[in-house]
């Protein structure tokens, strides 16, 4: 399946499930060469309820086959993800502590559309298709030092719908390794 830009026309900034996480639609232009995109505009998305954001640093993930699965981590810092090409399946968990704690909300992502992410919430994605890049801009710099939460991938309990079974899904020893909802410690943010 292939990516319409003339699907997406306006933009709009629309809350999800997750308290503090937006879905943004993104203004596609296409032509005969192809297509362009403003993909993160901080005064237009401000003004239609994105919440401040600073970012500090841009991240690219390039996932070079359909399959390549990454997360759930929650970092300590918020998070504006988009594609710069391809579609994949993303998928989030809250950890923070309150009444919204092990909530999940999953969505398919194309380069028209991207997503706000609060921090404490779990993020992770599935590659629908080959060579995907995947980016994100960060308000906070990576250090090795970084501490995070993660929760794993294919918990029962989450019922995350992956498009690709764990068995045919590409995934590091290490996400595989992350905790069930549990033994997760709500995080306090």
């Amino acid at each position: 399946m292939s990516f319409d830009p003339d699907a997406y026309n306006e933009l709009t900034v629309t809350e999800a499930p997750i308290p503090g996480m937006y879905v943004i639609q993104l203004p596609v232009h296409g032509d005969s060469r192809g297509w362009f995109k403003e993909n993160y505009q901080k005064a237009k998305m401000e003004a239609l309820g994105l919440p401040a954001f600073e970012p500090v640093q841009n991240n690219f993930s390039y996932n070079d086959r359909a399959g390549a699965t990454r997360g759930l981590h929650a970092e300590p810092w918020e998070k504006y993800v988009s594609l710069a090409n391809g579609r994949v399946f993303c998928a989030w968990v809250d950890l923070r502590a309150g009444e919204s704690f092990g909530k999940t909300f999953s969505l398919e992502l194309n380069p028209g559309i991207a997503v706000f992410i609060p921090r404490g919430v779990a993020n992770g994605y599935q590659t629908l298709e080959d060579n995907v890049t995947y980016t994100y801009l960060v308000n906070a710099h990576w250090s090795p030092e970084v501490k995070y939460v993660a929760v794993n991938l294919f918990d029962p309990a989450l019922e995350i719908a992956w498009p690709i079974q764990k068995e045919q899904a590409v995934v590091s020893d290490k996400d595989l390794a992350n905790p069930l909802l549990k033994d997760v410690t709500p995080l306090e943010i």
